[in-house]
Formats: C-alpha cells, sequence, structure tokens
C-alpha cells in the first residue's frame, strides 16, 4: 500500500515508506511519492506560479535530465503564455555523492533578458549546483529569477540556497523516479523511490 501525503511542503519521513517491487527491476525500492500525490502537488505548485504572474509569460527552465517529467507535467498544468529551455548541469558523474563541482553540459538557446524566469529543478540537496545557476543566469539581467523544486533535501544542505515553490522536504536519502536516477536508471517509474543499498 503506498502513503498519501497532505499539501504542503510537508517533511516526509524515511519511515513512511512502502515496499514495492517494481517489475523488470529490483526489491531495494521503498516507494516515498506515489504518482497520484506527485500530480496533486504540480498542480498546486502550478497554480501558486499562475497567481504571482497572472497576466505575464514565464520561460521555464529545465535542468536536465532529472526534470525532465517534472518539467512536462508542470507546464502542461500551467494555465498563462510559458516557454521551456533546457540546461544540463553535472555534479554525480554516476555516483550517489556529488562531486561539488558544478559542469554547464547544455547552455540556453533563449535570450533570458527581460524575461520571467523559473529554473526547475527536480530536487535540491547540497544547493551547490541551483546557487551556481542562480548565479550564472542572475548576470543575464531576466526579469525576476525564481525556482521550482518538487524535492528539498534541507539535511543535506552545504550551501544556503532560496527555493520559491518547493513541492516536497524529503529525508537525506537517496531518492530515484519520476526523472531521477541511479546511473540512467529508474528514471522512468512513475513514482519516487528511496533506493537502498542491495
Amino acid at each position: 500500500m503506498l502513503s498519501m501525503y497532505s499539501p504542503g511542503a510537508k517533511t516526509l519521513g524515511a519511515s513512511a515508506c512502502a515496499k514495492v517491487v517494481p517489475p523488470m527491476l529490483d526489491e531495494n525500492l521503498d516507494v516515498l511519492l506515489d504518482n497520484a500525490a506527485i500530480s496533486r502537488k504540480v498542480a498546486e505548485m502550478a497554480r501558486e506560479i499562475e497567481a504571482e504572474y497572472e497576466g505575464e509569460s514565464v520561460l521555464l527552465i529545465g535542468v536536465l535530465k532529472g526534470s525532465l517529467h517534472f518539467l512536462s507535467d508542470l507546464s502542461r498544468s500551467l494555465k498563462i503564455d510559458s516557454q521551456v529551455d533546457f540546461m544540463q548541469t553535472s555534479s554525480y558523474h554516476g555516483g550517489k555523492s556529488s562531486t561539488g563541482v558544478v559542469q554547464i553540459r547544455k547552455d540556453l538557446d533563449i535570450n533570458i533578458e527581460g524575461l520571467n524566469v523559473i529554473i526547475v529543478e527536480d530536487i535540491v540537496d547540497t544547493g551547490t549546483t541551483l546557487n551556481h545557476l542562480r548565479e550564472l543566469l542572475s548576470t543575464r539581467r531576466p526579469k525576476s529569477l525564481k525556482v521550482a523544486a518538487l524535492l528539498s533535501k534541507p539535511e543535506a544542505r552545504k550551501v544556503e540556497t532560496k527555493i520559491e515553490y518547493v513541492g516536497f522536504v524529503i529525508p537525506n536519502e537517496f531518492v530515484v523516479g519520476y526523472g531521477l536516477d541511479y546511473a540512467e536508471r529508474y528514471r522512468n517509474l512513475p513514482y519516487i523511490a528511496i533506493l537502498r543499498e542491495g
């Protein structure tokens, strides 16, 4: 049985997980957020953004590859004019721990000067990558620059960082699914799960 969660950026305990065995995968996954909970939260976040940008347009910048599903669902939930562009960064290099060194692998195609920009992140843990992106993009003179993160992991923070739109606050566990991966696996899962040691 999957756990359901109430609205708001509520802290989720690791004990609130349910054991599942996804087909074709393995038994080392504990479901933290099921697809229904994610869908409700994404819709709530879209309403928040609409309220702040009523009558304006926004540019959603998806941070690849993890934000793929979140960005797609968020953009389709928005009832205001929006554009989409992508950046790709890396600080993991296939492991479970951030190296702390942020590399820009793909930059934007759109000139963001004068635009309302929202950085769309799957998860904010150390805050290093997000702060680097904020600093970089702020030099390009957007009209506004905010962050929407589906997941926030404050126990893992190494630097202070600001997140205007937060979906869920989660425990300091390595999570996969709904775009998040481990060595490029599990991105296709419709839910978010804690990956346990095998």
